[in-house]
């Protein structure tokens, strides 16, 4: 297949794209979030912490540390997000959801204020 056409593309480039067009929608209500980083790793670390929940997760904030120069930073995990889902385009909806949630909790508003469609 070339290139040039959509089928091309890997599960991990269209799971990327769909992070980035959230990430550019939720950018434009709160601009806050352009200082924030972004990123998809394939899934959570082995060993969480002892105050994490045993659920799979889907996506983590961590905290900004001035002090040390850090800045927020989101991550989604594609594997346990895309497990959950029978389509490509449930795929982008989960993405969405979990992402507008670890959003909304850096710049104090709900998840439906960033996403409408968040289900509640």
């Amino acid at each position: 297949m070339p290139p040039t056409l959509p089928g091309w593309r890997t599960n991990r480039e269209r799971f990327d794209e769909y992070v980035t067009r959230h990430v550019r929608a939720f950018t434009r209500l709160y601009p806050r979030l352009a200082d924030v980083e972004f990123a998809v790793e394939e899934v959570p670390p082995s060993a969480p912490g002892r105050y994490e929940p045993r659920a799979v997760t889907l996506g983590r904030t961590f905290a900004s540390d001035r002090a040390y120069g850090l800045r927020y930073r989101v991550v989604l995990y594609r594997l346990p997000i895309a497990t959950r889902c029978t389509s490509p385009d449930e795929v982008d909806e989960l993405a969405g959801y979990v992402l507008a949630e670890q959003c909304a909790g850096i710049v104090g508003c709900s998840p439906t204020d960033l996403d409408p469609n968040f289900p509640l």
